[in-house]
């Protein structure tokens, strides 16, 4: 992937000489050392009309890890990884101050196309969301035209995006059956389908396993496992053993602030905040 420095998310190229590909997702790190921010917000502060939801966030996200979001109900966490790729703004009323850094690239910059940007930095909701009037292929295709991707080869698109999703086997044979014909588990898996079908490099899961059985929850958890490998991952949970089971990095927000940030063995085992140890331990929230 290169991203022009004139038009970030509007000139993107699917592969360059120093980029490489694995399982059909875009790993291009070039010019990022190791333990460097892919994303970076200073300042972050959010409001729906006169309500602050979030109160300036400084973070630093690292590229290919995974990131939990933990925090109690109404605390911002939904709110800030809505910032990251602008899907904020589309509520009315809703604004941001402060910045938000992409490759080092400002995302709120006025050349910046908020679809491109959602091009790279996909989403999953907490509810499954297929298109009830699609087929399960039709859903994994639906992002393409709105992103500007070649459709040429729909057929492999749809294959590679369900085998990254671990549905392939599941559903190979039931293609054409609507979307929402298949179980909860399995639509939530096709909505990571579709996310990962405009190849992202960052993918933000706003609570997938909270309306899951704990079957469906596992293999939700397993996918993350995989798709570390190839992508970075910000998730917002409710579920303190699964941030600990699937995270590198753990934030706990509260009250719209960032209380607490490091990695995920830190934060469970010693906390240097007093409300997060409250928290976690489960003496609030």
């Amino acid at each position: 992937m290169s991203i022009s420095n004139e038009h970030p998310y509007m000139s993107v190229t699917a592969a360059s000489n120093d980029a490489h590909t694995e399982n059909g997702i875009r790993r291009d790190y070039t010019g990022l050392r190791e333990d460097a921010a892919l994303i970076k917000t200073a300042g972050l502060t959010a409001w729906f009309g006169s309500m602050q939801a979030l109160k300036g966030i400084d973070i630093n996200i690292a590229a290919g890890k995974v990131t939990a979001i933990i925090g109690p109900s109404g605390c911002g966490k939904s709110t800030f990884i809505r910032c990251l790729n602008r899907m904020h703004e589309v509520v009315p009323g809703a604004r941001v101050e402060g910045s938000i850094f992409y490759r080092e690239h400002n995302v709120y910059a006025p050349n910046v196309n908020p679809v491109m940007l959602r091009r790279q930095i996909g989403m999953v909701f907490q509810k499954p969301n297929p298109f009830p009037m699609m087929s399960i292929k039709e859903n994994v295709l639906a992002g393409l035209p709105l992103q500007g991707k070649n459709t040429t080869n729909r057929d492999e698109i749809a294959e590679r995006a369900l085998r990254q999703a671990a549905l392939w086997d599941e559903v190979k044979d039931v293609l054409d059956k609507p979307g929402s014909s298949i179980s909860g588990g399995q639509q939530q898996r096709l909505c990571i389908a579709r996310a990962l079908a405009i190849e992202p490099e960052i993918l933000l899961m706003d609570e997938p396993c909270s309306a899951l059985d704990p079957i469906a929850t596992a293999k939700i958890e397993d996918l993350i496992h995989t798709l570390r490998q190839t992508i970075t991952i910000i998730i917002v949970t409710h579920n303190m053993q699964q941030a600990a089971r699937v995270s590198d990095y753990t934030a706990f927000f509260y009250m719209g602030e960032l209380v607490e940030y490091s990695d995920t063995d830190t934060m469970f085992r010693a906390p240097h905040n007093s409300r997060t140890e409250d928290y976690i331990t489960g003496r609030f929230g």
